[in-house]
């Protein structure tokens, strides 16, 4: 069995809202429980943002040859949790003008890909955020330096099951697919589109795609299956998947700004994410990628690379903000879960295919 993970995304069943949040010695306690006892992680980074004040609780090391200790500053991938990324990007791009939910995608690609269809359907932009594109989790044709001219060639060729907009089905290959659109309706790349839009404006400093001799040195070392050392997640034409990497207090900005906690010019795009409500897995429903339950109250989403494991949740009603980051690919959302005191009253569940491929 190949020991991989590519990505994931956690889905909780109904959750039932607590009364308080956890306080910091109990999250500092299931971080030990974690990393000491139950040796699924060697460095954990828990962010709690609310109206009032903002925490961050962490424990563990960096790996067994570095003994730092891992904070709101370190570097860690967020995988999945870049599709949220990807698709404020989408929703900033609706509110400014420039392109409509309702586009069929090939107006935006060049002529020489063949988008499929299916009894006349057209797959839109919102098909691709709200995983409703009928285009499969990962394309056959993967491989770890993903192009976009390999991503053309297989959806040129790609015969679609179902009709779009039909039936939900998580796909990185339609996150990775919709980055690559929008950078190219705006006429630069992922990377780029991703700094002048969402995070220089925010001042995520430590966010990015590719990272900065600084930043790399605060990139905490990933860890797979039994705590082995896992390589960084590097696959170009699937940036706008889980290709993005972030710190906790970079994370905590983000949400702020989600929640209206602080002032943002991308408040009108962040209110456009979750005003379109599709139906998704797990008892969910899914907006412009946020993944809605609790009466659509909680906004939430997880990522899972080869060694990390990451989740992000808005109470948008409290607001409440937690972020998890984990230097292994062991999930963490119940953390998260705890932290707001919740409970789940079904199993998490993962998303997985054979050898931990996402379908």
């Amino acid at each position: 069995m190949v020991a991989f993970c590519l990505l994931c995304l956690s889905l909780g069943k109904a959750q039932t809202l607590g009364s308080r949040l956890a306080n910091p010695e109990e999250i500092h306690d299931m971080l030990v429980q974690r990393i000491d006892v139950q040796h699924k992680s060697g460095g954990i980074v828990v962010g709690v943002i609310t109206k009032k004040a903002r925490e961050i609780i962490s424990y563990g090391h960096f790996d067994a040859s570095d003994a730092r200790v891992p904070d709101g500053d370190t570097v860690f991938e967020v995988g999945s949790i870049s599709k949220v990324f990807t698709s404020l990007l989408l929703a900033d791009m609706v509110v400014k003008g420039e392109v409509k939910l309702s586009d069929p995608i090939s107006k935006y690609l060049p002529e020489s890909v063949h988008v499929p269809t299916r009894n006349g359907k057209q797959i839109t932009l919102l098909d691709l955020a709200t995983h409703h594109s009928g285009l499969p989790g990962m394309p056959s044709n993967f491989s770890w330096d993903y192009s976009q001219q390999q991503m053309f060639d297989f959806l040129s060729h790609y015969d679609l099951t179902r009709e779009p907009g039909q039936k939900y089905e998580y796909s990185n290959f339609a996150a990775g697919l919709l980055g690559q659109i929008l950078a190219l309706r705006a006429g630069t790349d992922y990377e780029t589109l991703l700094r002048t839009r969402i995070t220089g404006p925010l001042q995520m400093n430590r966010t990015a795609v590719h990272l900065t001799p600084g930043l790399a040195a605060d990139f905490i070392p990933g860890h797979g299956f039994h705590m082995g050392k896992a390589s960084a997640w590097e696959i170009p034409a699937l940036a706008g998947a889980g290709g993005i990497r972030s710190t906790a207090n970079d994370l905590l900005i983000f949400m702020a700004a989600n929640m209206s906690i602080i002032h943002s010019p991308l408040q009108p795009a962040m209110k456009k994410m979750l005003s379109v409500h599709r139906s998704a897995d797990g008892g969910s429903e899914i907006a412009l990628d946020w993944f809605l339950t609790n009466g659509r109250n909680i906004a939430y989403h997880a990522g899972q690379t080869n060694g990390y494991h990451t989740f992000l949740a808005c109470d948008l009603r409290r607001k409440i903000g937690v972020v998890v980051l984990s230097n292994s690919n062991e999930d963490i959302a119940d953390i998260a879960w705890r932290v707001f005191n919740y409970t789940a009253t079904g199993p998490v569940e993962q998303q997985l295919g054979p050898a931990g491929v996402p379908q």
